[in-house]
């Protein structure tokens, strides 16, 4: 696994945890699904907000079980309480993303 921060300014607390909850859920999702042998972590900040990617270079959603969970639901309603979206999915060159954009509150 390897990551890049490029944060300037330090998220809320509540941005924080919800940030370490959803790497920490797709780092999951990552070693027990996904076959890969390789995770990246990408933490970036502008002036729309925080940006998090976590991809992995496995099977994509086609490795995830039937009765997989509700990690990505779960994940979801954390962006979308701090007014953020989540995206999950299969990339194109294989693998599998999870993008969360959170709005920089002033």
């Amino acid at each position: 696994m390897d990551y890049s921060v490029s944060i300037a300014r330090q998220p809320s607390a509540a941005m924080q945890l919800a940030l370490y909850r959803i790497v920490q859920e797709s780092l999951t999702n990552v070693l027990r699904h996904a076959q890969a042998t390789r995770a990246h972590v990408e933490l970036a900040q502008d002036d729309a907000g925080i940006r998090l990617a976590i991809s992995d270079n496995g099977a994509g959603a086609a490795a995830a079980r039937s009765d997989a969970g509700n990690g990505i639901l779960g994940m979801t309603e954390r962006a979308e309480l701090l007014g953020g979206t989540l995206t999950a999915g299969n990339r194109r060159d294989g693998g599998f993303q999870v993008t969360v954009l959170l709005p920089e509150v002033p």
